[in-house]
């Protein structure tokens, strides 16, 4: 039962890549260890998996090729047969895709259509796949629910992941292929992104200087920790999407379909304000934050925050780590993998 992890190098793809060499699955890593942030973590991810696989007899082999590589993906497809497939690899960042938009155009869509087409080919039994919660860009209807309507994007980056949605669900009804898209809230934990608010507060306070806070720090995130996020995925990836027969064209719910098509919100379903995010940061590192109040950058949104329902009926987990226990988990790790 192999499955190929794209984004293996990244910060959800090393934890669920960890996970499943862990429970003895043979995995097949696709990265291309880009430049958008340190390589040299993402390095340090693959050598940890590379280790853990040595450890433990599991197999894991790791391709360094880019997702827009068609021959490439096909190659991984046709030399390694994986029966399931998570897609994580992505350009990522909100803020990044106003400056950068052919990187998001190249890698979200061109790279996932190649994955889509490969899993066609190669009858994979279930793709998952990695949408986020800013599809849901200019909606103000707190919790955001998976049977809301998401077609008002305020980023580019937004809008190519629910292009992605757009795409599996095509392939899931004209060619029978099981898709699951998970709509992840604010992601953080140990092994965690540089351009993200918890890496970069950390490291800024722990060197004494100012954190920027946008919005002049009115900001509201669904602070998801890693460990749920892969207990889900591991239990979303087993339990592959069916048609729901309880569908009605005539009033078509946009989380479900007459096709093997679901998708889900990952969240922690309990929002925090980022003051008290930052709180739980200064209370890990034994420091106050010297802060800079800026307004709100373009893409962004203010607040965010899960309904979970539909996910917890369908694997029988709910996220539910308090930010303060995993902002003290990241901040250890932190200190340790730098040294600081």
């Amino acid at each position: 039962m192999t499955v190929l992890v794209t984004g293996a190098a990244g910060f959800i793809g090393f934890h669920l890549t960890r996970r499943l060499l862990e429970r003895g699955t043979p995995v097949i890593g696709f990265d291309n260890i880009n430049s958008y942030y340190d390589p040299t973590l993402k390095t340090a991810r693959i050598y940890q998996l590379q280790a853990l696989a040595k450890r433990t007899g599991s197999r894991f082999h790791l391709i360094k090729a880019d997702l827009k590589d068609r021959l490439a993906v096909e190659k991984s497809f046709e030399i390694y047969k994986p029966v399931q497939v998570v897609n994580l690899a992505a350009q990522a960042g909100v803020r990044y895709s106003i400056d950068n938009p052919t990187a998001y155009l190249q890698a979200n869509l061109v790279g996932f259509g190649h994955i889509l087409e490969g899993c066609r080919q190669h009858s994979v039994e279930h793709l998952v796949y990695a949408s986020s919660s800013s599809v849901y860009g200019g909606n103000i209807n707190l919790p955001f629910s998976e049977h809301q309507g998401v077609d008002h994007p305020v980023s580019l980056y937004a809008a190519s992941k629910r292009a992605n949605e757009l795409m599996a669900h095509t392939y899931s009804h004209l060619y029978g292929l099981p898709t699951t898209g998970l709509r992840f809230f604010t992601v953080y934990g140990p092994w965690g992104r540089p351009d993200m608010a918890l890496f970069l507060f950390t490291k800024a306070m722990l060197a004494g200087k100012p954190i920027q806070l946008f919005n002049n720090g009115k900001m509201m995130r669904d602070f998801t920790y890693v460990d749920d996020i892969i207990e889900s995925l591991i239990r979303v990836l087993d339990k592959p999407a069916v048609a729901d027969a309880s569908f009605n064209p005539t009033e078509p719910d946009p989380a479900t379909s007459w096709a093997p098509y679901r998708v889900f919100n990952i969240g922690n379903s309990n929002p925090t304000e980022l003051m008290d995010y930052i709180n739980a940061i200064e209370s890990a590192i034994g420091a106050t934050a010297i802060k800079e109040y800026l307004p709100m950058q373009p893409g962004d949104v203010p607040s965010t925050a899960s309904d979970t329902t539909a996910l917890e009926a369908w694997i029988g987990f709910k996220p539910n780590t308090p930010v303060k226990e995993g902002v003290a988990r990241f901040v250890a790790w932190y200190r340790d993998f730098y040294s600081v």
